[in-house]
């Protein structure tokens, strides 16, 4: 029988090997990715929580049946996350809705306020109102880098495996999003 603590010492390929063996170490890995994936997906559509929750067994789901073709020469963060993606993707398609950022940390603010060299008096709230709203303006690849590299904190080889795009193609979408970011912010709050 497996313990907790000894989920959180293992890395995600030694979890990987383990689960193939014994499938109750699937569950660290759900334990694990859970939270990262669910905000993901909120912040990327604009599902609500129990639909976000469906999306996320989906994407479980696939994760275990496929847990055997996964390429360990591969980070399985990118995986799980490319697979999220994908069943985004797909839900999006299906619902033909408007992805939209439902929650902005404090260190998100900050992350962004650094980046794009924000007044640092505005306040937090107000900030992640304009954020969001700019967000929202972006194309949905260019939202999806700036979330994916500043939200997710992924870089940028990690993000080219997510997208299936080459490095130099992710360079190149970062820099087009964060320029077309600062054509959506409100010219009265740039510094």
């Amino acid at each position: 029988m497996l313990i907790n603590t000894d989920c959180a010492e293992k890395s995600d390929s030694e979890l990987v090997a383990l689960t193939l063996e014994e499938q109750s170490y699937f569950k660290c890995l759900m334990d694990r990715y859970e939270p990262k994936l669910k905000r993901y997906i909120l912040r990327i559509s604009n599902v609500s929580l129990e639909e976000a929750e469906d999306i996320l067994q989906d994407v479980f789901l696939k994760v275990y049946k496929n847990l055997n073709g996964f390429d360990a020469d591969l980070k399985f963060s990118s995986w799980i996350y490319r697979i999220t993606h994908n069943e985004v993707i797909s839900q999006h398609r299906k619902a033909q809705a408007r992805p939209r950022l439902t929650e902005i940390s404090e260190d998100i603010i900050k992350n962004i306020r650094s980046e794009f060299n924000l007044e640092a008096e505005i306040h937090n709230t107000h900030l992640a109102t304009l954020i969001s709203a700019a967000l929202d303006n972006l194309k949905p690849v260019h939202r999806e880098v700036l979330i994916l590299k500043f939200f997710e904190e992924k870089s940028y080889e990690e993000i080219s495996d997510i997208l299936k795009k080459s490095t130099g193609t992710v360079a190149t979408l970062i820099r087009s999003a964060k320029k077309e970011f600062k054509e959506k912010w409100p010219k009265d709050n740039l510094v």
